[in-house]
């Protein structure tokens, strides 16, 4: 067992039980859809972070999403004695598709029962406004949370890593979503190639200036078969270490608004692909890591949100 530290954060165990009083858990689900940066509408082959796997468990090709979901289901309650659950849309891009397809893939979650709510997890180029107007007809009902991958607040690092989109794509995705009261989380990734400290916790006083909800971050770590895998062959770029990771997260949360949700810390990847770091394979040290970096140098969320602002 890991050690005991205060989080100096909101977390989202918290935030949820605050509502349904008591332990909801999120159910991962595969669509199986695609994304625009691998069809050739935006690119061909994603990410440079990406192998042809990318984000999707390949679940989505051979069940359902209520047989994905009722699979989960019963093992998350033995587990964590959960009685509520959000469906979370992760694999690729949960709004790209016609909107009545969409739909179906959404009702058939919310059918499944003890299902509170939804996680829509997408990119901000692909958000459709038709999308958004559905969704926001059933906030009153069920918690909807969209999940959008900026990555970086920096053009220049979306162009290295060929995201394909823009900052300026996910601001205007922000301001729909908000207009429509639906709840946003924003995925940022550390450690990304040509960024320093300076610029990764740009990212985070970038998002303090934005009406979002909960954030996700990230470690970049390095897997096999993609060009990032080959950039650090070629000694052209170099992961963090696990102590550089804990200060620079330790102070992203600390820029971040009280209010927001921090919902990830950290990743997990699959040991049979991981090239490097090798240390991002424990992810409970690293979230201890992150942990006592904050309490031994007093940060805390909030820290500098009003000072920058």
């Amino acid at each position: 067992m890991g050690k005991i530290i205060e989080k100096r954060f909101r977390d989202l165990n918290g935030y949820l039980r605050s509502i349904y009083g008591c332990r909801v858990q999120k159910i991962t689900v595969d669509a199986n859809l695609t994304c625009p940066n691998r069809d050739g509408t935006k690119g061909i082959g994603g990410c440079i972070y990406c192998n042809k796997r990318g984000s999707g468990t390949g679940a989505g090709k051979y069940l359902t999403i209520y047989e994905q979901i009722i699979r989960s289901k019963e093992a998350l309650k033995k587990r964590y004695k959960a009685k509520k659950f959000l469906v979370y849309f992760q694999s690729y891009s949960n709004t790209y598709a016609p909107l009545e397809t969409l739909k179906n893939m959404y009702e058939e979650a919310l059918s499944v029962e003890d299902v509170v709510g939804l996680c829509i997890g997408t990119r901000p180029d692909c958000v459709e406004d038709s999308v958004l107007d559905y969704l926001e007809s059933l906030k009153d009902k069920y918690l909807i949370w969209m999940e959008y991958g900026l990555q970086s607040a920096h053009n220049s690092t979306l162009k290295l890593i060929n995201r394909g989109h823009t900052v300026e794509e996910f601001v205007d995705c922000v301001e729909r979503t908000r207009k429509r009261g639906l709840n946003i989380c924003v995925h940022v990734i550390i450690g990304l190639p040509g960024e320093d400290k300076e610029k990764m916790l740009y990212t985070a006083k970038f998002l303090s200036r934005l009406d979002i909800q909960g954030v996700k971050i990230h470690l970049l770590y390095i897997i096999k078969d993609t060009p990032l895998e080959s950039m650090y062959r070629q000694g052209k770029y170099k992961p963090l270490t696990r102590e550089e990771y804990a200060d620079i997260v330790g102070n992203f949360i600390a820029h971040l608004p009280p209010h927001v949700i921090i919902q990830r810390i950290t990743g997990d990847p699959h040991k049979e692909e991981l090239v490097a770091p090798m240390w991002a394979l424990e992810k409970q040290k690293n979230i201890e890591a992150i942990l006592e970096f904050m309490d031994k140098n007093d940060m805390y969320q909030g820290k500098f949100y009003k000072k920058e602002i």
